[in-house]
């Protein structure tokens, strides 16, 4: 990522709307908001399919494997502005298993592009399902957009929802039920 581009940028873009970026409350700000892109969209050049081959164990588990309600932001590649909401991200294996951890990782690199919520979905779902090769993955994200909150329609507090089944989700309904049933249980277990 070119740090310095990005301060150029904004310093531009501050003097285009009538700002003086020499003025005490914005000397830093390219700086800052130069940190803040490194921070959001660092992901564009990680492999985050490379992490989950790394975790890949054998194991004859083979029923549903279910991260619910997931904290996650991204930004739209429209606006350059986030949308941020909860993720479900699930799969039946196959006798492959893969770390917790390297799951959350690779979607975590996923997020951090300027992409849209439709395209983030489906990505993170081709991804399990063609490195762990399971009965079935299936992610669900439930997301607020800033940009149609903040400019536009200003529809404030629009969730939008987005899935990709694949395998088993796709073609079974009672794989499928018992996903989105566990997905709305949020009340269960814990």
């Amino acid at each position: 990522m070119d740090r310095k581009r990005i301060e150029n940028a904004v310093r531009e873009i501050l003097i285009a709307i009538g700002e003086d970026p020499e003025r005490e409350g914005l000397i830093r700000t390219p700086e800052r908001v130069a940190q803040m892109y490194e921070d959001m969209l660092g992901g564009v050049q990680e492999d985050g399919y490379e992490l989950i081959r790394s975790s890949i164990y054998h194991e004859k588990h083979e029923e549903l494997v279910l991260l619910r309600d997931l904290d996650f932001f991204s930004i739209c590649e429209h606006h350059l502005m986030p949308f941020m909401g909860k993720a479900h991200i699930a799969y039946i294996p196959k006798g492959r298993i893969c770390g917790l951890s390297k799951i959350l990782r690779a979607f975590s690199h996923l997020c951090r592009r300027p992409q849209v919520q439709e395209r983030l979905t489906w990505q993170m779902a081709d991804m399990l399902y063609e490195t762990l090769k399971p009965h079935g993955a299936a992610v669900v994200l439930e997301a607020r957009h800033l940009c149609l909150e903040l400019q536009g329609v200003k529809k404030l507090g629009t969730i939008v929802t987005t899935s990709a089944l694949r395998g088993i989700f796709h073609v079974h309904s009672a794989s499928r039920g018992e996903l989105f049933q566990l997905i709305q249980g949020r009340d269960g277990v814990l």
